[in-house]
């Protein structure tokens, strides 16, 4: 079956499942000569990480990732450089509870992929979510931690945070503070007020959803004219994510409301006067910081009875328990940064002549 792999020249194939031996990704089409190590990966795998910090997850994974090709560390050398060939990555499963599914091998649950993997597949994995569960994402931090790599000799860089979780808003932006509070809010104040209204619906039993917001500083001259738009690819790239169900670019759906006056982004000598395009024109990246938010859905796994059918298409009632998150936030924003720097990691490709970015590689090595 396709649809496990995502890109271009920048290729990524993610394998595994929620309750499986383990998971992890493929990427083929990683230029040599970056530098790469397991730590470096790690990093980005802690913050994604379940049951650390206090995160909302009480499944406590150590995420711990091996990188079992694709990189070489050359005699004399000081680090580990990828070599061009498949990077392949691992991360084991280590504390996977199926038993706590059992009840629900035979019916489907509300909001999850159960009826419909059971309507392609006509079969499923009841330990869990298997393939759906948001446990396959860590391959897809894994893989974008590569991407950033490559990113970052190009000065590219990918910030995601929450700007909106259970009818909590901010419209501050101060990414100084990211880390001062676990949510990855650019708002204490605002995460304050979030953190009480995660208590407040976990005593209810029940979930939430947010907004996250990504921004990219990126170079012009990026994307395709038509079908590979590059906000079409990026929109395409989030909504891969299983919680993600919508996304907007710039002024997005507000732009929808305004005159085309107030829309443009007028132009001076010295750059555009605004960003209602969100760095995008045309498909093609403007030179503008990229400005995506994404819609996040709250995770279905609730602890009130709920409505349902087994598989004798029977009517019965369902309360899911187990051990899930309030939110995908946090969780989710290194997630959306992920896809977003594998996106631009393949476009950049696209872009550039590989030979180019060999020699671009080599220089900033030296």
């Amino acid at each position: 079956m396709a649809g496990n792999t995502f890109g271009t020249l920048f290729k990524v194939t993610t394998w595994g499942e929620s309750h499986g031996t383990g998971l992890g990704a493929v990427i083929d089409g990683c230029p040599p000569g970056i530098e790469l190590n397991e730590e470096l990966i790690q990093a980005e795998l802690e913050r994604r990480r379940p049951g650390k910090g206090g995160a909302t997850s009480p499944r406590k994974e150590p995420d711990r990732v091996q990188i079992m090709s694709g990189t070489y560390r050359p005699e004399g050398g000081d680090c580990e450089l990828t070599t061009g060939t498949p990077i392949s990555l691992v991360i084991m499963n280590e504390d996977a509870h199926s038993k706590s599914y059992s009840h629900l091998r035979d019916v489907f649950r509300p909001g999850h992929g159960d009826l419909t993997y059971q309507s392609k597949y006509g079969i499923r994995d009841h330990r869990g979510g298997g393939r759906a569960s948001a446990r396959e994402t860590a391959a897809r931090v894994a893989a974008g931690a590569v991407a950033a790599r490559l990113l970052w000799k190009y000065s590219m860089r990918v910030q995601a945070y929450t700007v909106a979780l259970g009818g909590v808003h901010t419209d501050k932006r101060d990414l100084s503070v990211l880390d001062e509070n676990r949510l990855f809010c650019p708002d204490n104040d605002a995460a304050a007020r979030m953190e009480e209204r995660i208590v407040e619906v976990r005593n209810q039993g029940d979930t939430l959803g947010g907004i996250v917001e990504i921004r990219a500083v990126c170079p012009p001259g990026l994307g395709e004219p038509v079908f590979d738009k590059l906000d079409g690819e990026l929109a395409r790239a989030l909504m891969s994510i299983g919680a993600v169900k919508g996304v907007e670019i710039g002024a997005g759906f507000a732009a929808a409301s305004m005159l085309g006056s107030e829309n443009n982004d007028a132009i001076s000598p010295s750059g555009f006067l605004g960003n209602n395009s969100g760095g995008i024109l045309a498909g093609i990246s403007s030179g503008e910081h990229l400005i995506i938010r994404v819609a996040v859905k709250p995770i279905p796994s609730i602890h009130k009875e709920q409505q349902t059918v087994n598989m004798d298409n029977e009517a019965v009632n369902i309360k899911v328990g187990g051990r899930h998150d309030i939110s995908a936030i946090p969780r989710i924003v290194p997630v959306c940064e992920a896809m977003v720097r594998l996106t631009l990691a393949d476009h950049l490709l696209r872009q550039l002549p590989l030979v180019h970015v060999r020699e671009t590689v080599r220089g900033h090595g030296e």
